[in-house]
């Protein structure tokens, strides 16, 4: 069965959630279930990221994560 995945264009967060914001499709992801330094990150090192050219991962620099959403 073939995935339709989800490719990013924008990320925000309210609190600990993560808005994942796709070409057609919005999934919202609870920071403490899904990254530690994340959760633990502030406004600015949350805020500071590079979504991969595929669309499908996105790197938080400031504090060395990275992420994949292929599943999404």
């Amino acid at each position: 069965m073939k995935t339709n995945p989800i490719h990013i264009k924008q990320i925000e967060f309210v609190g600990n959630t993560m808005i994942i914001h796709g070409i057609s499709k919005r999934v919202t992801l609870s920071l403490e279930k899904l990254s530690i330094k994340l959760c633990k990150a502030n406004s600015n090192e949350r805020n500071t990221y590079q979504i991969s050219p595929s669309g499908l991962g996105v790197h938080w620099p400031l504090i060395d994560e990275d992420l994949s959403f292929t599943n999404l």
